[in-house]
């Protein structure tokens, strides 16, 4: 049966992002954003506007998948689009997002679930906006976390890692999760630079959540391994790009 799927999550959204921030999440959470055609991208650089909507979805026995079209107005008056498939590989587990330039290409990914086809039995709001889909909860598990974090730190070898503050502050730490990023490479991809990018999410007693991002690169002069920690997703990245720019 295909039917709405957790359709009461969606609320305005209080502050709307710009079509840049919009498409780098959407390409962020995509496990397959790399193997988007360059021209689409550098297309949606001159994005004006942008609107995403449910297009369909399909609920049953604990496995679920949603498709979303996102369509960017471009300077020329042209518009781009990309379809998200949003899924569960097995009952309860956390959802992977894949990204398509092609509605075709879509559909062979959502054949290859096993599910239903995925066709559009009902309508929602045009001015649906995805930003307004709360963000994948961290599954924490507890275990030696704070020892975690210090050997985390002191493996960092970035001049500008987080300091004696941040250290502090995880000293008391009670679980923790680390998870693989994914997203588009950006130059450092380009330039042939491989890294591989983790965030290491903290829990604290009083609920706070932290989150450290680990770049594990051979970028150095004599190719040995090496590890730099970075405060946010995007210094970790920028920091990768930087390196790239140096390399290229």
């Amino acid at each position: 049966m295909s039917v709405p799927y957790e359709t009461a999550a969606y609320e305005p959204a209080e502050s709307p992002e710009s079509p840049e921030e919009h498409l780098a999440r959407l390409l962020g959470r995509a496990l397959n954003s790399f193997e988007l055609p360059d021209e689409v991208l550098r297309r949606l650089d001159c994005a004006l506007a942008h609107d995403s909507s449910l297009h369909s979805a399909y609920h049953s026995a604990g496995l679920h998948r949603e498709t979303y079209r996102h369509t960017w107005l471009l300077a020329d008056g042209a518009a781009v689009t990309l379809w998200e498939l949003v899924h569960n590989p097995m009952p309860g587990s956390a959802p992977e997002h894949e990204v398509y330039a092609d509605e075709e290409e879509l559909q062979a990914a959502t054949a290859r679930l096993g599910m239903p086809p995925d066709t559009r039995e009902f309508e929602l709001p045009a001015l649906m906006r995805l930003w307004a889909v709360p963000e994948p909860r961290h599954t924490f598990a507890s275990g030696d976390s704070a020892d975690h974090a210090r050997r985390l730190l002191r493996r960092a070898e970035n001049a500008d890692r987080p300091g004696a503050e941040t250290a502090a502050l995880l000293a008391t730490a009670t679980a923790h999760e680390i998870t693989q990023a994914f997203g588009r490479p950006g130059r450092a991809g380009r330039a042939g630079l491989n890294y591989t990018l983790y965030e290491h999410a903290f829990l604290l007693p009083d609920g706070t959540e932290i989150s450290l991002w680990e770049v594990e690169h051979t970028a150095t002069p004599d190719g040995r391994h090496m590890c730099e920690v970075y405060l946010s997703q995007d210094a970790a990245r920028e920091a990768m790009e930087r390196r790239a720019t140096r390399q290229g």
